[in-house]
């Protein structure tokens, strides 16, 4: 997960601090930050210049003088750049100041390049006007960029001011190592909420209000979901009069810091929220959907669909696919169809938000070879609720964008809802399980700024349901420490037997008995817990015997190796005549190892599992021997 300082802190205004202490911040409160990138670490003295007059070198043929105005002073600066006109305004480096690198697909110096005064072809030249490249990025995020030569700023733009600001590249982008049970970190909003609680600071979410036309949903889409076990909610909403343009330059930086490129505003807006939400999102062309419907169900097995990156994939009954009255239209969760994909003449979309089974989707994008952005996010399991709250931001951008009309009201098809998930609030068994002395107040600070609600009539804490991976206590305690700080936390030695120094009495018993056995002259096997039914046979157990109430694996290397063993006399007898077999002579073994005794067949409750200590031996000696 990357995101730039500058999108966080959209969410999380006051947090001010250099990027080596949020590193180290977000790191010891359990964020972790893999590493930072400043994007204009190899930029400087770059300035928004405009070029006021143009003549010719006198010496050369591609080359042109230009007079050019930053404001406070004129250069003289000489280019070979065939882009540029009287009245463009444009990046200028002067003299001692840095670019990040040199002509297009060049690869960028470690520490820049730094540029002098000079002359070209006996004319003097005071700095350098810049491509994109030679800014330290490229045409892919800077779409708006020519091809080869200098880039143009907007008309809007104030001569003399920080060109690099001017471009969003005073910024820095971290990377955080997230684990699979934040799924909520997967997301801008997510890490800014763990911004605000590390540094102590207010959270201030997006606010989303939807301004809907007259029309009704109903009159554009209808949905229906036949796998309700895949698919747990699915929203659609309609947006009409589209209007296909570039996305504003805001939402084209904050992408392109993530290391999106920008494509369009309809595509950067589906882009845009599944950053911010942490919720993958698809659009449809309306046109394209037969009868106004879609169906959400199971693949049949051997059949083909072509997806948006022109591939033709083979399906079968265990893949979820999106489907309009006639045909598929997308693999839910991986994929868009070519049969639906957006166009520039696309006047009606519908937007898909759902939240489809994590591991059905894991497994369908490992068969289909082909893993995408939004199955990454898929596959770790979202928040149902999510699902609305980022349908109703995307369709917010777009009527704010100016991209289209929001027609009124959302084709929802949702199972119940899970009831938020309560935990019995308990600060002693929390300084329990840390070791410490924190007070309630300091708990309840803490819990506030996790948005953890405390109800004090049932003494439970709310847990929003963003934050899936709250299940118990022990997860309570972990956040509490998280935000109180390890380095708070004293070090204390753990209650329990190991405190004073020594094994447990069950590992001490053992320890005994193998002590007793190798100082006679034993040496220990290990055998195998899985066994044959024919043992029983051998070991001439009788047919009623209840050792012979074995558990069967369910899917065994063989049948001799096919139950859980019940008695280990097989195991030390087969070691001893594998020993007798080659010869080896007064061979005397022992085991510890557990039978396996179920409690009832077919297993409802895990069997009882007791250690045994078996001694086996032939040679010189006799059962008096063994006996003594």
């Amino acid at each position: 997960m990357n995101t730039a300082l500058s999108w966080i802190k959209a969410y999380v205004p006051e947090l001010e601090c250099g990027d080596q202490e949020y590193t180290d911040a977000m790191t010891l409160s359990g964020t972790k930050v893999e590493t930072f990138e400043k994007l204009d670490k190899n930029l400087d003295k770059i300035y928004v210049g405009q070029i006021m007059s143009i003549e010719r070198h006198p010496d050369a043929d591609k080359l042109i003088i230009c007079q050019v105005d930053l404001g406070d002073k004129q250069l003289q600066i000489v280019t070979g750049a065939p882009n540029v006109k009287v009245g463009d305004k444009v990046p200028v480096v002067v003299d001692g100041g840095k670019v990040a690198g040199g002509h297009s697909g060049e690869p960028l110096p470690e520490n820049g390049i730094v540029i002098k005064n000079g002359k070209l072809r006996g004319v003097e030249s005071f700095g350098m006007m810049c491509s994109i490249e030679e800014l330290g990025s490229s045409r892919d995020f800077y779409p708006e960029a020519p091809e080869n030569g200098i880039y143009i700023f907007d008309d809007s733009v104030k001569v003399g001011s920080d060109a690099i600001e001017v471009l969003g590249l005073r910024d820095t982008v971290f990377e955080y190592e997230v684990t699979s049970n934040r799924v909520d970190c997967y997301s801008v909003l997510g890490i800014a909420r763990e911004a605000a609680a590390t540094f102590n600071k207010p959270f201030v979410a997006p606010v989303v209000e939807v301004k809907e036309n007259d029309e009704k949903i109903e009159d554009y889409i209808s949905v229906e979901v036949e796998d309700t076990d895949l698919c747990s909610r699915y929203c659609a909403r309609v947006c009409t009069n589209i209007k296909i343009a570039p996305s504003p330059e805001w939402m084209q930086r904050r992408l392109a810091a993530s290391g999106i490129r920008p494509i369009n505003n309809l595509v950067d807006i589906t882009n845009y929220v599944m950053e911010e939400y942490g919720q993958p999102m698809h659009a449809f062309d309306l046109d394209t959907v037969a009868g106004k419907k879609i169906v959400v169900k199971r693949a049949k097995d051997g059949e083909e669909f072509q997806t948006l990156d022109g591939q033709v994939r083979k399906l079968d009954s265990e893949m979820l696919m999106i489907c309009d009255a006639e045909k598929e239209i997308g693999i839910a969760g991986i994929m868009g169809g070519e049969n639906s994909k957006i166009t520039d003449d696309v006047k009606t979309v519908v937007f898909e938000s759902a939240t489809f089974n994590g591991a059905n989707i894991r497994k369908s994008a490992k068969r289909l070879g082909l893993r995408t952005d939004a199955s990454g996010k898929f596959e770790k399991g979202l928040d149902p609720r999510n699902a609305e709250a980022a349908i109703n931001r995307a369709c917010q951008l777009i009527q704010e964008l100016g991209c289209g009309e929001v027609v009124s009201g959302m084709a929802d098809v949702c199972q119940p809802l899970k009831e938020l998930n309560r935990i019995k609030f308990d600060a002693d068994r929390i300084n329990g399980l840390l070791g410490t002395d924190i007070s309630t107040e300091t708990m309840m600070e803490i819990f506030g700024r996790l948005e953890l609600v405390y109800d004090e009539a049932t003494g439970e804490l709310v847990i929003p349901s963003f934050r899936q991976d709250l299940e118990g206590i022990a997860d309570i305690a972990e956040e509490v420490a998280r935000f109180y700080g390890y380095d708070k936390i004293p070090m204390t030695l753990p209650s329990g037997e190991a405190t004073t120094g020594k094994l447990p009495f069950k590992l001490r018993l053992e320890e005994k008995a193998r002590d007793i056995a190798e100082y006679c002259g034993f040496s220990q096997g290990m055998c195998y817990s899985f066994e044959s039914p024919k043992v029983f046979d051998k070991l001439m157990l009788a047919e009623d015997d209840v050792l012979r109430n074995a558990i069967t694996i369910s899917n065994p290397l063989g049948e001799d190796f096919s139950i859980m063993r019940t008695v280990p006399l097989n195991g030390i007898l087969t070691s001893l005549a594998t020993n007798y077999n080659r010869r080896n002579k007064n061979v005397r073994l022992y085991e510890l190892g557990n039978v396996y005794l179920p409690k009832a067949l077919p297993l409802t409750e895990l069997p009882d599992e007791r250690m045994q200590f078996t001694l086996g031996f032939y040679g010189d000696g006799d059962f008096f021997t063994m006996k003594v």
